[in-house]
């Protein structure tokens, strides 16, 4: 299929207007790499990294061309074939794809050390000398954002089993993720509360891992089904009925583990048994919890405007547009504002704002324009990439003393009437 639909809804294509920087683009460079009309090499290589991964183009293409699974084939054949890394270069994605990322307790002593950081004095220290500026820019200026960390898991602070309020409804494992763990540990709390006071048990495998997909978009496809297998036993040990996650990026390959691992047989029952399982938390609030009570009143009684930021691997891959809105509809004394293309990419995509800050920093910019139009108080989404990437739009616009961004666990939990 070549008809075109995907292209206008391609944040890069949006941006440059050049066929290449669209999915219809790159799929053809592929297909040339692939019939040896043309070399894959640097350019080649830039094109496919210049991809977001958003999937975008998924829900507008007619003929259901899995674009997802082609650019990650992409980034692996180049890994496997063609890519050849500086030394450091290699020396930092091993340091965080095989020593960092699949280890909780390493993960655990980050979250540590960003802790004393933040607490200790350093970081002001580190702002009034000016060292930050030792970094670039845009690293310069996400150090800002940066959110308190924490030493202690969810685990360490709730333990590995939490009962439901009042009569079960079902038993869910709560996907607690790496990152997430030590940077938003407090959302992870409070997504584990929500589904309590909605009436299920949740239960937390501590053998769990890091997703893998920063690996599968990085083309270290060998080390994310590692990590899927493992996860995959960790809950089917736990005999849950679902598997929550509260990260869209999180939740978009955990639902994919079965594609993953398509090319091992041995797999096949165990990996449709997990994604068939795997629900984002507004989507399992909606379509299973018991109602949340709401107060009716919050804020000192007045309205509260508030905008939604979808996610896009929650949107594109999961999809899990509604629910979020729907539940942020109910709550008491909310102007829910819809923003435009609430849906298009804010251009975090994982590390794509760190690898490719340029296209990242142009794409946020034109969010910034539809969010600043809808006068909202709070700005809720439910992926912590594109949680920290809005939080650095808000502060880029001095919108900081009008706005907050802020995860849809955390909106909700803080209003609903605790059992």
């Amino acid at each position: 299929m070549r008809c075109g639909f995907c292209l206008p809804a391609c944040p890069t294509f949006k941006e440059t207007g050049v066929e290449a920087e669209s999915p219809r683009g790159r799929i053809s460079l592929m297909k040339a790499a692939v019939d040896g009309i043309m070399e894959p090499g640097i350019s080649f290589e830039d094109q496919m990294n210049h991809c977001l991964g958003c999937r975008a183009c998924e829900p507008a293409c007619p003929a259901d061309v899995k674009y997802g699974q082609l650019i990650e084939q992409a980034r692996d054949a180049i890994e496997t074939h063609t890519k050849q890394h500086r030394w450091w270069v290699s020396g930092v994605r091993k340091l965080v794809f095989k020593e960092l990322f699949p280890h909780q307790k390493r993960m655990s002593l980050l979250g540590s050390g960003l802790h004393f950081y933040k607490k200790s004095g350093l970081q002001t220290i580190v702002r009034k000398t000016g060292a930050v500026k030792v970094f670039s820019k845009h690293l310069s200026d996400m150090e800002t954002i940066l959110p308190d960390a924490s030493s202690k898991g969810i685990v360490e602070q709730l333990g590995t089993y939490i009962p439901a309020k009042g009569e079960k409804i079902a038993t869910v494992g709560m996907f607690r993720g790496c990152l997430m763990d030590v940077l938003f540990t407090e959302t992870n709390i409070k997504t584990v509360k929500l589904l309590s006071e909605a009436g299920f048990d949740v239960v937390i495998p501590e053998t769990q891992n890091c997703c893998g997909a920063l690996h599968a978009h990085s083309g270290e496809s060998d080390q994310a089904k590692a990590l899927a297998k493992n996860n995959i036993r960790a809950f089917q040990e736990a005999g849950v009925d679902y598997i929550v996650s509260n990260a869209g990026g999180c939740g978009a390959i955990l639902v994919e583990y079965d594609h993953l691992l398509h090319e091992e047989p041995e797999w096949k029952e165990a990996s449709a048994w997990f994604a068939v399982r795997v629900k984002d938390i507004s989507t399992i609030l909606v379509e299973q919890g018991r109602p949340l009570q709401f107060a009716e009143t919050v804020d000192g009684g007045a309205s509260t405007r508030v905008t939604y930021q979808d996610s896009c691997h929650l949107r594109n891959v999961m999809k899990g547009s509604n629910p979020a809105r729907q539940l942020l509809k109910e709550v008491g004394s909310v102007a829910y504002i819809e923003m435009k293309d609430a849906g298009s990419c804010c251009g975090s995509a994982g590390i794509y704002n760190v690898t490719q800050p340029v296209m990242a920093n142009q794409i946020l910019e034109h969010k910034m324009e539809n969010v600043n139009a809808t006068a909202a108080q709070y700005l809720v989404t439910s992926n912590p990439g594109c949680l920290l990437q809005m939080k650095l739009g808000i502060e880029k616009h001095g919108q900081k003393d009008r706005m907050e961004a802020v995860h849809i666990a955390d909106f909700l939990y803080d209003r609903v009437v605790k059992n």
